[in-house]
């Protein structure tokens, strides 16, 4: 539901705003209200759920996010769905960040390694179904109902959580207190962070607005590091001193960046160069979906054969192969590549997330777990927001290229922006098209650079012991056979 929540409103936007009177880009920010909120308090929820019970938080946040979405299925407006998608992201975040600590707490060995497989292939299914809900929803019953959906299944999850969750909490430490200034700084640190990497692509980057945030946000994260430094605040810095912990977390943040930040513009692409329905497009996107779910079911095993740094290395080699598959059917290879392309995207994204979970929960210290599973959660909202705008920027640039001067700024530069091809001069076009198509191909081209970088950065997983001894033990059979 939390992921599902963050795709499945793109294809009712244009619903949304007709039936709401309001204008299509102050309805997008029902999307950004969402996200922004959702990455903001993944972090101060972590480290709060480790101080008062990652149950009673994860139950809260469960609460108030099916409040909310009652709230945006009856909003009479569109402030009202605006701020209720705020509140449904505030939830979402609480629901969000205590997780893994919950899985590592009710879960040992092999049945955790199994327990965290299943919950990520269904959190990165369900952020790749969004498509396909959304559009099922606004087909038949209306788009009130992808938010209405979410209320008698929140109702089942927190009766389900006080019956059968145990609860899970750090040991108690007097020592350590409710840092309030660490949280301010935290929030408003991911906050200003997150703002521009959302709105940026809409306003461009040299709006006001953009550039104070950024700079803000990058005052505010030095601030909040250095008010950490007593060690006994919001975040424990050794955690980042973990070579296998930090390198979850960033290879966390490159794989959302690869999958989720370039999603959005293989649908677009899906919708523009074959003018399917937002339903149809659903549907497309069934290899990747499906692969990820039924790969999802065999990465308990895998684990158990091969270590998470082989595996997340495969997994991002395999993502790279289908953004390459992605960039050849953009240039005009068949349905086939296209298929094999998005089988390989959705494998990868299973193989990849498992692994990384499990490192990042087994890495910290088990009074540390809700911190260090918000740390790391906080990480993938941030990894797809700036995909999103990085991708953004590498569309719009590689558009400008390809069209030259035949199409200038205005309405029909923004037709073809979104492939709307059929409101262009029908003369200019195969002009559109084909400038389209090179920068959806430069797209996946930079987005299998990432994977690249993905398959080099996993040999930060292997832990620093184990590398330190087998170091040591290569060295005394080199001398072994020396002597010999």
């Amino acid at each position: 539901m939390m992921t599902l929540d963050v795709t499945v409103v793109n294809v009712a936007l244009s619903d949304i705003a007709r039936d709401l009177e309001a204008g299509l880009g102050r309805v997008q920010w029902t999307v950004s209200a969402y996200s922004l909120a959702f990455g903001a308090l993944l972090l101060t929820a972590g480290a709060l759920s480790d101080r008062i019970g990652r149950r009673a938080v994860f139950t809260a946040g469960m609460a108030l996010f099916t409040l909310a979405s009652a709230a945006c299925g009856l909003a009479p407006d569109a402030g009202t769905l605006i701020a209720a998608r705020a509140a449904q992201g505030l939830g979402g975040a609480m629901v969000f960040a205590p997780t893994l600590a919950l899985i590592a707490a009710a879960y040992e060995g092999v049945r955790r390694q199994a327990a965290i497989a299943a919950f990520a292939a269904i959190a990165s299914a369900a952020g790749a179904l969004g498509p396909i809900v959304g559009g099922l929803f606004v087909q038949v019953l209306g788009w009130r109902w992808i938010f209405l959906v979410n209320v008698p299944i929140g109702i089942l999850v927190v009766a389900g959580a006080l019956s059968r969750m145990p609860e899970s909490m750090a040991a108690r430490d007097t020592r350590r207190r409710m840092d309030l200034l660490g949280a301010a700084l935290g929030v408003g640190a991911l906050l200003a962070l997150h703002y521009p990497l959302v709105t940026g692509p809409e306003v461009g980057w040299a709006a006001p607005e953009v550039l104070v945030s950024a700079v803000a946000g990058v005052v505010l994260a030095v601030a909040l590091v250095a008010s950490q430094s007593r060690g006994d605040g919001l975040i424990d810095m050794t955690l980042l001193r973990i070579r296998a912990f930090s390198g979850a977390a960033v290879l966390g943040f490159l794989a959302r960046l690869s999958s989720l930040g370039v999603l959005a513009f293989v649908t677009l692409w899906l919708q523009s160069t074959h003018a399917y329905s937002p339903l149809e497009v659903g549907l497309q996107l069934l290899p990747l979906t499906g692969s990820l779910l039924i790969a999802g079911l065999f990465v308990a095993r895998l684990q158990k054969v091969f270590p998470p740094d082989v595996l997340v290395a495969g997994g991002f080699a395999a993502q790279g192969l289908g953004l390459l598959g992605l960039a050849a059917a953009g240039s005009g290879s068949g349905q086939a590549v296209t298929v094999v392309a998005l089988v390989l995207l959705g494998v990868g994204g299973a193989v990849i997330f498992p692994p990384l979970m499990g490192v990042a929960v087994g890495a910290a210290p088990a009074d540390r777990a809700g911190m260090a599973s918000g740390l790391t959660n906080a990480c993938y909202p941030l990894g797809t927001a700036t995909g999103v705008a990085a991708f953004g920027a590498v569309f719009s640039a590689r558009l400008s290229d390809g069209l030259g001067s035949g199409v200038a700024a205005g309405p029909a530069r923004e037709a073809v922006e979104t492939g709307r091809f059929e409101l262009l001069d029908p003369a200019l076009q195969p002009l559109a098209r084909t400038a389209f198509s090179g920068a959806f191909t430069a797209v996946c081209l930079a987005s299998a650079l990432v994977c690249l970088l993905g398959v080099l950065a996993a040999r930060t997983l292997r832990p620093e012991a184990e590398a330190i001894g087998g170091t040591a033990e290569r060295r005394a059979r080199s001398r072994v056979a020396q002597t010999s």
